[in-house]
């Protein structure tokens, strides 16, 4: 998953720093008063405190108004140079304290942050409204567009001025004077309440993480988790007791080896009743709260919902289409998880359990029938997936391999987190072209999930190349011990890695199309893509190898691995649709249809879109669907659907095309990845595959096509 940091978000005009003179109204002994003179403008981690973030905030906001203010009240007639790129030019010292302080929030925060995040949510919206409800400056660039096609501008910087003219429409820059109060107001509260939200959801997990009293309870964990759940429980202040902690979505990955079933039941129901179950972190009512604000933002902007809204901006366009697509797989998918519960029921049947299969069972049944039916389970692959191996000799060698990089670890750079390991990235001609970071494990001070972030943006008018940041959330194993992941978690490293590829080969003039500016069920694509190299032979081969003895993967193992692909896809399509289409009915809603019964409103939601099955529950409920409702992928959690039906027409463009070759990933790299958002979408995938999406490659990657 990709992450855009909100408050970045809200500050839409520099999306890098660049080389300035310091600002004069923060003191010299901040960090963020001028650039960092780390290689590549990298953070200089050891010098930032949190006493330094509001100070530097305020001061960038005080310049990045003061830049504003001299181009809306520029004398001389408004030129593309004048207005378009002084825009892009603005705003540096808020765009370096607004990237670091996102990424920090989100990877390492802490009391204080919290604090911050919480005050300067409204203000940054309030900052947002100064600029793009400026009608002096929205004048100028809309006499810019109004003769764009008379300017002589090349494409990258005709886009760019409709770009910056869409932005101003949709912020409100055409409203009367008095609707542009109203905006404001919505606009603040919209941003406290997803703050609000967020870290909700960061502390109610924390706070549910399930305490057992025995180590027998936690049969089928292995010793060392168990130790590391003692450990846990000691912290929480429970010791002589295990605690299991929560990872962010309503499975938890103990389910799959938890032989005592009331324990499972207790771990899913602590997973499932997050946000709802009374006391300060409850989020229904922030729920509500949301959905009604969001509502009546829409209508005061002229569209009849949020979604409405939201969808006009992406390659989408409207709710007919992302309604279509999931009506249209909601059936087959469910039809698919039936029958897989059968499949289910008869190994229970079999073992005269006296139950039918409920969420909680299904993961670690669902093991069992894989045994039954391939001869292996997961547990058999993780000796060979030890997370140096997969992140160097996996993911970094696939890289290697396609687009000619090379690696290089550093120890020199500072970092927030003793865990966090920094690398060089050079392209094929010799020259650096990134720094990677690499925020594997998680923390109770982390949000969950697995997301992307740049702390420097490349930018040819900035002079600016990429410094980029992959966070995943595997559980750190005890001192001594290796790191083995799951499939899931090899698959999200190839992942996320997608995404900083995406960020490092981003070949762009402006700031606002850098890396993986783009639309939201876009971003995804290309990260999926990556994917595809986690199983590729000649990649495989290289990386899964036992941690013990160095011994590749069998290949009848690896056979079977390939064989089980469409395997349990109807659950995995199932739970996926069931988040998607809970996060657009709460978003197709105007403000007057906003129910206040929140876990009322989401059954009937999933009854009326034949997607509630119970053994499967959404991949995210409500409250505490983060995508949702902190500002993220509101109204597009459909998105990596979308993006999937690009992934697998493209995988299948690489299969028919020799794989794993250098002049596969110099074609994707030049016609896509290197791109950002400098031309639509839609248009950048037809100029790589030469022709529009198919969706059959979809449907036959997720058994729904009757195969």
């Amino acid at each position: 998953m990709l992450i855009l940091a909100a408050s970045l978000a809200l500050v839409n005009v520099a999306a890098v720093a660049a080389p300035a003179a310091p600002a004069t109204s923060l003191a010299a002994a901040n960090p963020f008063a001028k650039l960092s003179t780390l290689p590549f403008h990298y953070p200089a981690f050891d010098q930032i405190k949190d006493e330094h973030f509001l100070p530097a905030y305020a001061a960038g906001m005080s310049e990045h108004l003061r830049e504003v203010d001299a181009i809306a009240n520029n004398r001389k007639a408004p030129t593309f140079e004048n207005t378009v790129v002084a825009l892009e030019r603005s705003g540096q010292l808020l765009t370096r304290v607004a990237t670091t302080f996102s990424a920090l929030q989100g990877a390492n925060t802490n009391d204080t942050l919290d604090a911050i995040d919480r005050e300067m949510s409204p203000k940054l919206a309030a900052h947002n409204d100064a600029v793009f409800l400026n009608d002096k400056l929205y004048q100028r660039v809309k006499t810019l567009y109004d003769k764009r096609a008379k300017l002589g501008l090349d494409a990258e910087s005709k886009h760019l001025l409709e770009r910056y003219h869409k932005d101003f429409v949709r912020a409100g820059a055409k409203l009367s004077a008095q609707d542009k109060e109203k905006l404001k107001a919505f606009n603040s509260e919209i941003a406290t309440m997803q703050t609000t939200f967020t870290q909700n959801v960061l502390k109610e997990t924390n706070a549910s993480a399930l305490i057992v009293d025995t180590r027998a309870e936690l049969a089928g964990m292995s010793e060392a988790a168990i130790d590391a759940a003692a450990a846990d429980a000691k912290t929480r202040g429970h010791e002589g007791k295990f605690a299991i902690a929560l990872v962010n979505t309503s499975g938890q990955p103990p389910l799959a080896v938890l032989t005592n079933r009331a324990v499972r039941e207790r771990l899913m129901n602590a997973s499932l009743t997050r946000g709802s179950r009374g006391g300060e972190f409850d989020n229904r009512g922030v729920v509500v709260k949301l959905a009604k604000l969001r509502a009546e933002r829409a209508a005061l902007l002229g569209y009849p919902n949020f979604a409405a809204y939201s969808l006009e901006d992406q390659t989408a366009k409207d709710t007919g289409a992302v309604n279509k697509l999931l009506s249209e797989l909601a059936k087959p998918a469910v039809t698919n998880a039936r029958k897989e519960a059968d499949d289910i029921q008869k190994v229970i049947d079999a073992e005269k359990g006296g139950f039918k299969v409920g969420a909680a069972d299904w993961a670690f049944y669902t093991d069992k029938v894989r045994a039954q039916r391939f001869n292996f389970d997961e547990n058999q692959l993780k000796p060979y997936f030890e997370l140096d191996n997969v992140l160097v000799k996996g993911v970094f060698f696939a890289a290697e391999k396609l687009y000619g990089l090379k690696f290089k670890e550093r120890k020199d750079l500072p970092v927030y987190n003793p865990d966090v390991r920094v690398f060089d990235v050079f392209d094929a001609n010799g020259k650096q072209l990134a720094i990677f970071l690499a925020d594997m494990y998680a923390r109770s001070n982390k949000q969950g999930g697995a997301w992307m972030n740049e702390y420097v943006s490349q930018s040819g008018l900035m002079g600016t190349r990429s410094v980029v940041a992959n966070h995943l959330n595997i559980p750190k194993p005890p001192k001594g011990e290796p790191t083995l992941l799951t499939v899931d978690e090899v698959k999200t490293t190839f992942h996320e890695f997608g995404h900083a590829l995406h960020g490092m080969f981003s070949n762009v003039k402006y700031p606002r199309f850098s890396g993986t500016n783009v639309p939201r069920d876009f971003v995804e694509y290309p990260s999926q893509v990556n994917e595809m190299w986690m199983i590729a032979p000649e990649v495989l081969a290289n990386y899964a190898r036992h941690y013990k003895t160095g011994e590749a993967m069998p290949k009848e193992l690896l056979d079977k691995v390939i064989a089980s692909k469409k395997f349990n896809q109807g659950f995995l399509t199932t739970e996926y649709l069931a988040a998607s289409l809970v996060d657009q009915r709460w978003h197709q809603l105007g403000a007057a249809q906003v129910p206040t019964d929140v876990l009322a409103f989401e059954a009937a939601a999933l009854k009326e879109a034949g997607v509630d099955f119970a053994p499967v529950p959404p991949r995210y409920r409500t409250t505490y669907f983060s995508h949702s409702f902190s500002g993220g992928y509101s109204a597009g959690y459909y998105a990596y659907l979308w993006s999937e039906k690009l992934d697998a027409d493209t995988v299948e463009w690489f299969k028919e095309n020799g794989g794993l070759q250098r002049k596969n990933g110099d074609h994707f790299r030049k016609t896509l990845l290197s791109r950002g958002g400098t031309a639509d979408a839609l248009d950048l995938f037809r100029n790589f595959r030469g022709r529009e999406p198919k969706i059959e490659p979809l449907l036959n990657r997720r058994g729904l096509n009757g195969n």
